[in-house]
């Protein structure tokens, strides 16, 4: 049984797993019981540096080695993770550290060419809880703190000891993060998730997929989304895998890496199978130590699962289906499932949890039968941070989880996502929302309105289309909008065509009808 808290996971792991590599990041290599040490340097340090229990601590950095060492040692003084897109601007990010309350930022300065700290301060969003920044890797800006000079701390044994102290009286019940997530409002929620959720649902995960003692894990998934942070790296602690972190994900630089470090668990949205798949040169690399694939999030074609079983090496390949309201899982298929079954549905609920198919009334439909997925049990957040109001329309009285998403489900309890009832569309494994994008392209100039909507793409799955009416008088030119728009917003958010329109069609209520832009494009 996996430990109840992230932070005597690490301990546990180091007992079971001592000499076995945890950590590998270029020169950095550090076995089970190294990375314990260092975790609880890191844990240290944060207590020597005024954090208390409870206090948010936010990350905004690729998937790299000093990411696991600080997340781990921040919950383990009792910290809660908040975790930020690396492809967030000044603004967005600003925005979550702000409502989040964050005494403490821990971010890369230079990644990808990105100035992260000047992005933080020309945002122009008062931060006043904000009390230290610290770069992990990077120039290291006044005003700021290396990560190295954050481990040279003066407190002495005496944090070490309180350090401790946390690690051994911690709940199950503390929050372990808080993720924020868009919704149809455009403005991102935190959802509230505890260790004891966290621990128990990666545990079923990561026993159902076999992810075992001995694996190697390359995480392309990002470490700021629950399918790379806690698929990733927490399940790699409860089962003994080794951390391999890869921080952008570029085909030759993986293959070479699955050759190097003789990778067995490569999970992915499909556009990363298929990128490999479809390489030129992919037959130069020994690839035969892949063994396991977990995908989702996308739409799944069968050929690939079929590709992957015949090209590759993996032996077990899995969908899953899940949201951050949900402790990032819902439902999975079983590795022994047919190529059919694992391309069409998310699998079944994971154990002792409930999965069903609902009406507008909240009423159970029978079997294939089309509408809104619903779930409940422990994996459920604990709702979202500092808003009632959408907490309640998220979990009903009898805690039930609203997913906002349309499914079926078969007589063997199967689940098919086939629609979205909120409108998101999923760009290469990234969420996008078409509220939270339509918002900043309102404050274009030349934009009196807008609607923004996902349509199918061979390799990033969906992509998203700006339908836009331009003010009285002013001229629009979509080529314009799409740069004014890289600057404004995450990549993947970004519209990859915009059209002008006269109008936007309606219905009676004034309500833009979505399926008709759609079609337009399909």
């Amino acid at each position: 049984m996996t430990a109840d808290t992230i932070g005597r996971q690490v301990d546990k792991a180091a007992l079971l797993f001592g000499s076995t590599e945890a950590l590998v990041d270029g020169d950095t290599r550090l076995t089970f019981t190294e990375l314990r040490d260092h975790v609880l340097a890191a844990a240290a340090a944060f207590v020597a540096h005024g954090l208390q229990r409870g206090d948010r601590v936010a990350i905004w950095a690729p998937n790299i080695s000093e990411w696991v060492i600080a997340a781990l040692g921040a919950s383990s003084a009792g910290g809660v993770i908040v975790p930020l897109n690396t492809r967030f601007k000044g603004r967005e990010a600003a925005d979550i550290v702000g409502r989040s309350g964050a005494s403490m930022l821990l971010c890369v300065n230079g990644f990808l060419g990105t100035a992260y700290v000047d992005m933080l301060r020309g945002a122009d969003i008062d931060l006043p809880d904000l009390g230290k920044i610290v770069v992990l890797r990077g120039d290291v800006p006044d005003g700021t703190t290396s990560w190295a000079e954050f481990l040279h701390h003066d407190g002495g044994q005496t944090a070490v000891d309180e350090a401790l102290r946390r690690i051994a009286t911690q709940s199950a019940d503390d929050l372990s993060d808080i993720i924020f997530t868009s919704g149809t409002t455009g403005r991102p929620k935190g959802v509230m998730c505890t260790h004891g959720q966290t621990m128990r649902v990666f545990d079923v995960w990561s026993g159902v997929i076999g992810l075992a003692h001995g694996d190697r894990y390359l995480i392309v998934n990002p470490f700021f989304h629950t399918f790379g942070y806690k698929a990733g790296f927490l399940s790699c602690l409860v089962r003994g895998a080794t951390i391999v972190p890869e921080p952008v994900f570029d085909v030759s630089a993986v293959l070479r890496r699955v050759a190097a470090e003789r990778i067995t668990m490569l999970p992915g949205p499909p556009t990363l199978y298929l990128s490999i798949l479809d390489f030129p040169d992919r037959n130069s690399f020994d690839l035969s130590s892949l063994r396991l694939a977990v995908t989702g999030a996308a739409a799944v074609p069968v050929e690939m699962i079929r590709r992957m079983r015949e090209e590759l090496t993996f032996r077990v390949i899995v969908t899953a289906y899940g949201l951050t309201e949900s402790t990032g899982v819902v439902s999975i298929c079983r590795p022994d499932d047919a190529p059919e079954t694992i391309a069409t549905t998310s699998g079944v609920a994971i154990a002792d949890t409930e999965v069903r198919v609902v009406n507008s009334d909240g009423l159970e439909l029978p079997t294939g039968t089309p509408g809104e997925i619903v779930c409940r049990g422990y994996h459920v957040m604990q709702g979202y941070y500092h808003d009632p109001v959408a907490t309640a329309e998220a979990i009903d009285p009898d805690g039930w989880l609203h997913t906002g998403d349309i499914g079926i489900m078969d007589e063997h309890g199967y689940l098919a996502i086939t629609d979205r009832k909120k409108d998101m569309f999923i760009v290469g494994g990234f969420n996008a929302y078409p509220a939270e994008i339509e918002n900043v392209l309102r404050s274009h100039p030349g934009v009196a309105q807008v609607a923004v909507v996902g349509v199918p793409d061979p390799r990033q799955g969906e992509v998203g289309h700006a339908f836009i009416v331009a003010k009285v008088a002013a001229s629009v030119d979509p080529d314009e909008v799409i740069a004014w728009s890289r600057e404004r917003m995450a990549n993947y958010k970004v519209p990859r065509v915009v059209h002008v329109v006269d109008t936007l069609p309606t219905n009676a209520s004034g309500k833009v009808l979505k399926f008709e832009l759609r079609s337009t494009v399909g």
